[in-house]
């Protein structure tokens, strides 16, 4: 590529080109049985996606700059196909080393926008972004707290599964427990699944503790969000849990 085609706009043509060739409509179809808001899909498989971006950030790695890569996820994120959007958000996540603290501002415009309308494109893109902009500015911790009371699912979400790979490391247990608990009275069952995931995350970390926490909090979790979060309990145990979580009568 020469030097005029490493724009960001000639980078997202280039992608979408790419995805275009690769597109399969009758996988397109299937993947909307994953979802319950309706998704436009190319039918491009995963690691397709996953190979897509690497490919693209090869060619621009010498050349871009973080700027350039937000500027990309500005131009494929509004854009209705989750592939499109997942090649943005892996492309940004290599860029994690020089994350300016205002990208956390950035991303909660994204999502507040609804760029990422989906469950799977949060999924994809917070833990890598969002997390890594926690670790590199931990007082972001505390600014996080505040999306769990938004009215947007997809910030309220994002709030969650951004901490989706902290929990590997106990320094951030903690904050991951009490950003659960603050999402205990929503109603929404994305928010409520992706609440069981982390907890469930978390125990792999720290089962004692996570039972623990279950106790302590049974009668104001959720059953959805607590089935998700004893799924890697002993059958007998989960039985147990979910007895002695119930609200009492």
């Amino acid at each position: 590529m020469g030097e005029k085609s490493m724009t960001a706009a000639a980078i997202a043509a280039a992608a979408l080109e790419k995805l275009l060739a690769m597109a399969d409509a009758e996988k397109a179809r299937q993947v909307q049985k994953y979802f319950k808001e309706t998704v436009r899909s190319f039918g491009v498989s995963s690691p397709q996606v996953r190979a897509l971006a690497k490919e693209l950030h090869v060619a621009i790695k010498k050349e871009w700059s973080i700027q350039d890569a937000i500027q990309l996820c500005d131009l494929l994120f509004p854009r209705p196909e989750l592939e499109a959007k997942g090649v943005a958000a892996l492309i940004l996540a290599r860029y994690h080393k020089s994350f300016p603290r205002s990208l956390f501002r950035t991303v909660h415009s994204w999502l507040a926008k609804n760029y990422l309308d989906n469950w799977a494109s949060v999924d994809v893109f917070c833990p890598q972004v969002l997390g890594a902009l926690l670790v590199k500015y931990p007082h972001l911790l505390s600014a996080i707290e505040k999306w769990a009371a938004e009215p947007n699912r997809w910030v309220q979400r994002a709030s969650i599964v951004a901490f989706l790979k902290l929990v590997k490391k106990d320094e951030y247990l903690s904050a991951a427990y009490a950003m659960t608990a603050r999402h205990f009275t929503n109603r929404d069952d994305l928010v409520q699944k992706a609440n069981g995931w982390l907890l469930r995350e978390a125990g792999k970390r720290d089962m004692k503790r996570l039972e623990k926490f279950l106790l302590a909090n049974g009668p104001a979790i959720p059953r959805t969000t607590l089935r998700y979060a004893i799924e890697r309990f002993p059958s007998e145990k989960k039985k147990r849990l979910l007895t002695q979580t119930k609200a009492k009568k």
